[in-house]
């Protein structure tokens, strides 16, 4: 199961930072709704491939909802040019996003449905090793002063995230040591339609409600996965 965790804390730390590298150019909006939205797709070829979790007809439809959603998602960014270039980049990192969650989560899901007991404490050591890894990166890209600003300015920011982040896996790692991960993982990517209005609303990004239309597409797509995949 170690083996698990140590590949799985790696692809955790690929994540992190190609997420940190997304958002750091790219609108909130744009880049999670199709990293979240394209990953239960993802998902269910790989459960379909390693652990023989074949998706029923409603689950295809959903897989092509999902695709449709983030088509819609991505053409937005051919109508908001920055400098007239369309946000294509933002688009494959989003995507690259998308793999890397499919990969872990097929990872995790695997190691606990094999070891139902161990699922607390193989969060636990993974979220813990993490933070060793990608900090010197984050350091090395921004500087300690940019970190300790960070760590000076929003402490409770950070600190609530970081703990909402931990629960929020580790209760889907419970999830998955009993249901398929087509189903548990579709659903808990509900939280596309959330970000892509937050980003809307709260952060007034350019072009956020065509984005939550089309984040809602992607919803429907994720209820058929998780209701008939």
């Amino acid at each position: 199961m170690w083996l698990f965790a140590g590949l799985s804390t790696i692809l955790e730390v690929l994540y992190f930072l190609l997420l940190m590298y997304a958002y750091t150019d790219h609108d909130f909006s744009l880049i999670y709704p199709i990293a979240r939205g394209a990953a239960p797709a993802l998902l269910a070829v790989w459960a379909a491939l390693f652990l023989h979790e074949i998706p029923t007809t409603g689950g295809l439809f959903g897989i092509l909802l999902i695709v449709v959603g983030m088509g819609f998602i991505g053409a937005t960014s051919l109508l908001q040019n920055h400098e007239n270039k369309p946000h294509l980049k933002g688009i494959f990192l989003a995507l690259g996003v998308a793999f890397i969650i499919s990969v872990y989560t097929i990872v995790d899901g695997t190691a606990v449905k094999q070891h139902p007991d161990s699922a607390l404490p193989y969060a636990l050591s993974m979220f813990a090793l993490v933070p060793f890894l990608t900090t010197p990166v984050v350091v090395r890209r921004y500087g300690w002063g940019a970190f300790a600003q960070a760590w000076r300015e929003q402490p409770w920011r950070l600190m609530l995230g970081g703990a909402l982040g931990v629960v929020a896996y580790t209760t889907a790692l419970f999830a998955y040591t009993f249901a398929p991960l087509n189903y548990s993982e579709a659903i808990r990517e509900v939280s596309v339609v959330i970000g892509a209005f937050f980003g809307w609303k709260f952060l007034g990004e350019k072009m956020g409600g065509y984005r939550l239309a089309g984040a809602a597409v992607i919803f429907g797509g994720i209820v058929l996965i998780a209701a008939f995949g």
